[in-house]
Parts: structure tokens; C-alpha cells; sequence
């Protein structure tokens, strides 16, 4: 059975994962053409410098219910064999939901994830920037209220369609999962620099930097190993 897609985001008190709290949570599914949309009471006061991203304040959320309800409605929408996308997935929008979901003894369904951003840094690395609103420009997608949950979902799922053209979402799983065997340096300094060519001094800097313990650059691992210029975990 073919994965059902469905397009996620979530706004939150703060960056830290393991420490912030959900705020609002909104997805779209195409195959049913449905929406959902909630804000959530984290608990705890919204920091000021967040409030001033998503514009989402204490007021907002303080009659809503918290993330136990919520994500159970959440688990509600999205029910059967699907596939969860966000932009910044592997690295933000799923690890906190695995949290929230942990810190409010809920458990979330064998759910698989899809990392847009993932995609986009693979698939155009013409590009300078991959962020969610560079990407809308890029592809000609009308501008929404950047930063709100639902806006973002829709102009993802423009996005995604776009960079992904009539490839079924089993086949962008399968090229995303498919290992690179890179052969120049995909950003830095050192751009488009043969990989034979990078000092080394650059390669144990970043190993210092834990730039090879991200999700992102396990490509540039593998090629590094391969190469014998990047010592095997």
C-alpha cells in the first residue's frame, strides 16, 4: 500500500528541542483534503523572542487544552499508513514531537518522516539558501503569514510538489535513503572543492564542530571514509 502524505508543522516556545514546548501544531493532507489546525497551552510562559517570530502569544493559548489532548487528535488525523513531512524534520519538527509526545505519555504510531529540507539540500544544491521562504520565492509561490503553523504547511506542500515534479512519494523516500557517494565538498568555504583537495585542518575542524554527527552530512561522511580522509566511526 502506497504511503498517504501528510504535510506538518509546528510553532513552539524555542529552538531547544528537549526543553521547548508545542504551541500550535497544523497539517494538511492532500489525499483527503483536510486540514488540522490547534493551538496548544504549553504549560509554561512563551518567551517574548519567540512571540515575535510566530506572533503567537500567552493570551492565545491559555484556553486551549495541552499537547495530551492535542496530539492525541493529532494521532487521530493521522491515521493509516502515512508519512510525515516538515521542513526541518529530522533535526527539529519530529524530535519534538517525540518529545512532547514522551512528556505527556502518549505513544505516536509507527509513523515514517520525510525531511523537505533534506530533499531540497540534495536535489538543488544550485541553491545558496533552502529555507521554507527562500524556496516559496524561488518557485513562484504566493507569500502567507510566514512563521504560523497552517500557512507553512500549505506553502510546503506547494513547495514539495514543485521540487518533486510526478515522482510518487515511495520513489522520493527511496532517492532520499539512497546514499550519495559525493566526490566535491557541498557547502563551506571550500565549496565545490574536490574532496581530495580539502585541508585537513578544515576536516578536524569540522569533526570539532560535530558537523558530521548531523543528519545531513552522513553523505559526506560515507564519501570522507571512503576516501580514507575521514577516520570510520
Amino acid at each position: 500500500m502506497a504511503l498517504r502524505p501528510i504535510f506538518y508543522d509546528t510553532e513552539t516556545t524555542g529552538i531547544r528541542v528537549e526543553k521547548e514546548r508545542i504551541i500550535e501544531i497544523a497539517a494538511f493532507d492532500p489525499i483527503r483534503n483536510k486540514t488540522f489546525e490547534r493551538f496548544v497551552n504549553p504549560g509554561i510562559p512563551i518567551p517574548a523572542e519567540a512571540s515575535a517570530i510566530h506572533h503567537i502569544t500567552d493570551a492565545m493559548v491559555e484556553s486551549s487544552p495541552n499537547f495530551a489532548v492535542v496530539g492525541q487528535e493529532f494521532i487521530d488525523f493521522c491515521d493509516g499508513e502515512v508519512v510525515l513531512i516538515a521542513h526541518n524534520n529530522d533535526t527539529y519538527d519530529m524530535l519534538i514531537l517525540k518529545h512532547e509526545a514522551t512528556r505527556h505519555g502518549l505513544t505516536l504510531p509507527t509513523w515514517k518522516y520525510l525531511d523537505s529540507l533534506k530533499w531540497a539540500r540534495r536535489y538543488r544544491p544550485d541553491l545558496p539558501r533552502h529555507t521554507l521562504q527562500f524556496l516559496r520565492e524561488i518557485y513562484g509561490i504566493a507569500q502567507n503569514n510566514a512563521h504560523r503553523a497552517l500557512d507553512d504547511v500549505q506553502v510546503l506542500f506547494e513547495i514539495f510538489s514543485a521540487m518533486t515534479d510526478d515522482l510518487s512519494i515511495d520513489e522520493v523516500m527511496k532517492l532520499l535513503n539512497k546514499p550519495r557517494d559525493l566526490q566535491h565538498m557541498p557547502f563551506g568555504k571550500h565549496q565545490g572543492v574536490p574532496l581530495k583537495s580539502i585541508p585537513k585542518d578544515y576536516l578536524r575542524w569540522l569533526v570539532g564542530n560535530g558537523a558530521f554527527e548531523k543528519a545531513e552530512n552522513q553523505d559526506l561522511r560515507a564519501s570522507l571514509e571512503k576516501l580514507g580522509l575521514l577516520e570510520p566511526v
